[in-house]
């Protein structure tokens, strides 16, 4: 019996069985009955877990490969690998995700976009023709109050110099977690250069490049335009505390986040087969999401501690001394940070269990202000105590 035959005697429907192709290694136990796959659907991988229904493919062809769904998640056509999309979630045609993406509950894009070591909290919706590779984004409180990604947007997360030390935070794990910030407006046909921190409330306007941190929660960002010209450009690195300081702070939030998997979403994930595997994938993506990030900081240290500082001032030349010699301090920190014990912690898990809501944004809605903000002073600290080199 092929792997489409046993999928279709489980209850899984394919319309065109002789146009869908199944990977030997597929687990047919872990693709549940009344999943829908169109023609041309494509499913590898050993990790795959598809729960009650998903619909792949129902505007193209649609290849998917370990990566883990809840339920009624449609991903509508295009390349999946290495990817969490928890209930709800939905992504258009022409898609290419990549490993380290994780689309919580309802989180929606668009036609033609590309996702990579991606983190989006419940509720985010972009449009089509984004480019969003390297950033967490949270904020807004239910699908009609959400963030939002204009169309024609772009996270730009490749430097001249060569590097990728440039994951952006737009909004943060602490208190997006809670549901209940101010969505973030990032207009169409924009952009931001990475690494910046964007907070709760913000407004960018459209047609425009971002690339400064916007730390005050609900402006209205109008970005200026650069000076037109040409000017000489040399290949050294200037000053870059900012962005080592911004890499830390991502870190640290993915930390958070972790340890948030692990302790409270982890209980309800794991009621089901597939809430289990989403859970299991989501916190691998996120240990490989860090992994990634200190890596690429620390490609960028390796650099500086290797310059020539001759011609550099005396200030900038005192900072990138300054960070080299930090930085193996540093690197332990952010590669050890986790979990933190404080009475903020025990507070927040006692109201967490106590609630009787069955479903994680339910619940998450349903606590009390005290306990969510237990719970935000709890994940902050663990964000702290990453620490900083800058």
């Amino acid at each position: 019996m092929t792997r489409v035959e046993e999928l279709l005697r489980r209850g899984v429907k394919i319309a065109a069985p002789a146009s869908v192709e199944i990977g030997d290694e597929v687990d047919p136990g872990r693709i549940a009955a009344g999943v829908a796959i169109h023609a041309g659907g494509k499913v590898f991988g050993a990790t795959t877990s598809i729960g009650p229904g998903c619909v792949l493919g129902r505007e193209a062809p649609t290849t998917v490969e370990d990566c883990q769904l809840g339920e009624k998640v449609e991903l509508k056509g295009g390349s999946f690998s290495g990817a969490v999309f928890l209930d709800g979630a939905a992504m258009g045609s022409g898609a290419q995700v990549r490993p380290g993406t994780i689309l919580e509950e309802g989180a929606e894009m668009a036609h033609t976009v590309g996702l990579k070591q991606t983190i989006f909290f419940p509720f985010v919706v972009g449009g089509s023709l984004i480019n969003f590779c390297d950033a967490l984004m949270s904020g807004g409180k239910s699908r009609k109050v959400h963030s939002e990604i204009g169309s024609s947007f772009i996270h730009f997360n490749y430097t001249p110099h060569g590097d990728k030390a440039t994951a952006s935070l737009i909004g943060d794990v602490p208190r997006g977690v809670m549901l209940d910030r101010d969505p973030i407006f990032l207009g169409g046909q924009g952009g931001v250069v990475g690494p910046v921190r964007i907070e709760f409330g913000t407004v960018q306007a459209a047609g425009l490049v971002s690339r400064k941190d916007v730390l005050q929660p609900n402006q209205l960002v109008v970005p200026g335009m650069p000076h037109a010209g040409v000017f000489p450009y040399g290949t050294g690195y200037r000053s870059v505390a900012r962005v080592v300081r911004n890499c830390a702070i991502y870190i640290g939030n993915v930390a958070a986040l972790q340890v948030w998997y692990q302790q409270v979403r982890r209980p309800l994930l794991e009621k089901t087969p597939h809430g289990a595997a989403a859970g299991e994938g989501a916190l691998k993506q996120l240990a490989a999401v860090r992994k990634e990030r200190v890596k690429r900081l620390g490609d960028v240290m390796e650099r500086i501690a290797k310059e020539d500082r001759s011609a550099l001032g005396a200030d900038l030349r005192a900072e990138h001394e300054k960070l080299c010699a930090g930085w193996p301090a540093a690197r332990e920190r952010l590669a050890a940070a986790g979990d933190v014990e404080c009475a903020e912690k025990a507070a927040f898990l006692a109201a967490w269990t106590a609630a009787k809501e069955e479903s994680y944004l339910a619940r998450v809605q349903g606590l009390s202000a005290e306990a969510k903000a237990a719970g935000t002073a709890w994940l902050q600290k663990i964000v702290d105590e990453a620490g900083s080199p800058a």
